[in-house]
């Protein structure tokens, strides 16, 4: 990576073992005033991935120049029985209310949880009435989450190319909640998505998948749905090895992208565009700069959320996505021009703030190489 991204003064984060449920609730800059992130809920989710989590929550904080440390909690259970995932959410509140009500911690959802899971905490904190809206069906957040990671990818196209999403393609790694929100928005800017996958497999398809199908099959079928869809189904690592996408989305778990997976990539992928947090092993990252592959911050393209929380209470759900997208547009192009590229200039830019807020800042939020 470029120079100016640094390992820095890292004392490690402070995990804190969770009394009530099954989890962890991790503090990347110790002793910070305001700390905030997602919680997330999974059968098996570690304290090291809740950790490195947290660490890409405080370099999308910086990114933006926000002066909070990251944060993030993870609950073990299954988010698809709806009433243990009740039962686990109404204890963890309960938990970690406290902090969240003197302002020490602010949480909201992620990977496993939605926007009413955290309807206790929302008593003396209210989210912005967007948030906790549903647009055609979807949550709002998700919605907001996958338009940012369109955005962002547009924008690299364009600056780079010249041509935004109109007859380009996509491949998005996941399809939950917010990789049909990235499919969503491709679609609505002219482009198509050429394949999608989840932990069922993968589907591809060179015209074009509908979108609107899959979406309803995933209602019935969940990860499932791509067995449903009438494609033959790969192996979902098949989508980052055998399809022909201008995009690729990384939007499960961290570190998918390997010095391995960054070298396979089809020689027609243009740009990174991750969904998901913390994609890239250091390895992975300095592969695809070889290969001239854009890698987008992970910790910029899916900062939608964070934005929309920021935003007045009374702002209209269009009104978030405008200016969140705005937003996106200008930090994405302000990155385009750094010489290693706009990862690294979004690490330098974040780590910039963080020397003239926070002091030295902890080491980047890459994955580990296994």
């Amino acid at each position: 990576m470029a120079d100016e991204t640094v390992t820095g003064r890292d004392p490690g984060p402070e995990i804190i073992e969770l009394n009530s449920v099954p989890g962890f609730l991790v503090f990347d800059l110790i002793g910070a005033p305001v700390s905030a992130g997602g919680t997330r809920l999974a059968p098996d989710v570690s304290a090291a991935e809740v950790a490195l989590l947290a660490r890409a929550m405080t370099y999308k904080y910086a990114a933006f120049e926000a002066q909070i440390g990251g944060a993030k909690a993870g609950v073990r259970g299954d988010p698809a029985d709806a009433a243990d995932r009740a039962r686990l959410m109404a204890r963890f509140c309960a938990e970690v209310r406290p902090m969240t009500d003197a302002g020490r911690f602010l949480t909201g959802p992620d990977m496993g949880t939605t926007e009413e899971d955290f309807a206790p905490l929302r008593e003396r904190r209210a989210a912005p009435g967007a948030m906790s809206a549903v647009v055609g069906g979807v949550p709002f957040e998700d919605l907001l989450t996958g338009y940012g990671v369109a955005v962002a990818a547009d924008t690299a196209l364009r600056t780079r190319w010249g041509w935004g999403w109109e007859g380009r393609s996509v491949a998005i790694e996941g399809f939950g909640k917010v990789g049909g929100g990235v499919a969503r928005e491709v679609i609505r800017r002219g482009g198509r998505v050429a394949a999608v996958s989840t932990l069922a497999g993968c589907i591809a398809d060179p015209l074009g998948v509908d979108i609107g199908l899959l979406l309803a099959l995933r209602s019935a079928h969940g990860d499932a749905c791509v067995a449903h869809y009438g494609l033959p189904v790969a192996a979902p690592g098949h989508l980052f090895t055998r399809v022909d996408a201008d995009v690729v989305v990384p939007g499960t778990r961290p570190g998918v992208i390997t010095a391995q997976t960054a070298a396979a990539l089809p020689q027609g992928v243009r740009v990174i565009a991750p969904a998901a947090n913390a994609p890239y092993t250091e390895q992975g990252a300095q592969v695809l700069r070889e290969r001239g592959i854009l890698a987008l911050p992970d910790f910029v393209c899916n900062a939608g959320a964070v934005l929309g929380y920021r935003a007045p209470a009374d702002a209209a759900p269009e009104q978030v996505l405008t200016a969140a997208g705005a937003t996106i547009t200008e930090v994405i192009t302000a990155l385009m021009p750094h010489e290693g590229g706009p990862l690294a200039g979004g690490l330098a830019q974040a780590q910039g703030f963080l020397r003239g807020w926070w002091g030295e800042p902890p080491a980047p939020p890459f994955a580990p190489a296994a």
